[in-house]
């Protein structure tokens, strides 16, 4: 069974399908701001900043130093860059399209 397999049910699909309806970066601040702890989204955030630094063939100590992401979470996102569902990549070629990294 694969990892979508056993998330997807019900509330995830509605989870998703609020997410989809934010309309700018400000309503992502207010809706994840209530659905979140500030340090899930600051932890969210620190990921999406490693997979970059990786992408871009940064070391895991320039990693960690700016990032402040233990090697622990570097590895894990190391790894789902590499065998993962393809989410990060997706996202991060998609930012670089738009020209925000």
């Amino acid at each position: 069974m694969s990892t979508l397999e056993r998330i997807k049910d019900n509330q995830i699909e509605l989870l998703f399908t609020a997410i989809l309806t934010l309309k700018d970066k400000e309503e992502c601040y207010k809706f994840f701001e209530d659905i979140l702890t500030i340090a899930e989204i600051k932890a969210m955030g620190q990921r999406i900043a490693v997979a970059k630094m990786l992408k871009k063939g940064d070391t895991y100590t320039e990693i960690s130093k700016e990032t402040g992401a233990s090697t622990a979470t570097i590895s894990r996102v190391k790894r789902s860059l590499n065998y993962g569902a393809d989410g990060y990549n997706l996202v991060l070629e998609r930012l670089k399209q738009k020209g925000e990294i």
